[in-house]
């Protein structure tokens, strides 16, 4: 039996390697295609030698299209431009789609929304399993403790990363925001310098750590009066988000339409 069909866009990129090694190596998929962007030095190279796994007989494109034709679903971790245009090639061809994309703005998670109205896509700033299931915890944490309680999120990643904070700080801000039934962009403190004066009630802050090739580490803080909690999670191999990525392809596949997070995919 055939497995499922799944396409990377952004397949020259760290997370694209992962992700084409992982979909070769998992029993149930095959690799539909690969897409670079246009005078990426990996158009026209075998996808599988591209990422050390072998000569798998598909080359890189630069057409995301045709890769979107080819797959049964697609996986696209690029820029925040190119995945709002590749969320409207996906609705257009009718094709499920798992965006990992993180920085976008308003109008490109719009993008992502109007595609969602007509395909199945799971957007998920983080596809571990670990960074979800810490999702759920700071939603319970931020319920049940008041904003009296003070919430800082910091975050590490490597020295290329070119968004800050993180797509994965921003979701635990949003999650605990929500908890309190705060409205986010009201409560987020992105960054602190010079005399700042004193901590506003129910705020969320934000520190962005860079440096080396951290794979990325998550702490939320809780800090009341006389004790604190925190709650921590280190990624020390990006093999992580490339398995969840994958399963979120596989289990979207036979969904309707409708904006899915890993949250329904893990069953979490």
């Amino acid at each position: 039996m055939a497995g499922t069909r799944i396409g990377v866009i952004g397949c020259a990129g760290r997370m694209g390697r992962m992700l084409i090694a992982d979909i070769v190596a998992s029993e149930g998929c095959e690799l539909a295609g690969g897409a670079a962007k246009p005078g990426s030095a990996a158009v026209g190279r075998d996808l599988g030698e591209l990422t050390g796994v072998g000569r798998v007989g598909i080359a890189a494109t630069a057409d995301a299209r045709q890769v979107l034709r080819d797959s049964d679903v697609a996986i696209d971790f690029t820029t925040p431009d190119a995945t709002a245009s590749h969320a409207a090639l996906a609705a257009e061809l009718g094709r499920p789609v798992v965006i990992g994309t993180t920085g976008l703005s308003g109008e490109q998670e719009a993008a992502i929304r109007r595609a969602a109205e007509r395909v199945p896509v799971v957007w998920a700033a983080n596809t571990s399993l670990g960074i979800n299931l810490l999702l759920g915890l700071v939603e319970q944490v931020a319920a049940r403790l008041g904003p009296e309680w003070d919430i800082e999120i910091m975050e590490m990643h490597h020295k290329a990363k070119v968004d800050a904070p993180s797509g994965t700080a921003l979701a635990l801000g949003r999650t605990a925001a929500a908890a309190r039934g705060a409205v986010f962009d009201e409560v987020a403190q992105r960054g602190r310098d010079g005399i700042t004066g004193p901590r506003k009630a129910g705020a969320i802050g934000f520190a962005a750590l860079r440096g080396g090739d951290n794979v990325g580490e998550h702490d939320v803080i809780v800090a009341g009066l006389g004790e604190s909690l925190e709650l921590t999670h280190r990624a020390t191999n990006r093999a992580i988000y490339a398995k969840g990525a994958v399963r979120a392809a596989r289990w979207l596949v036979t969904r309707p339409p409708g904006l899915y997070g890993m949250k329904e995919v893990l069953g979490l």
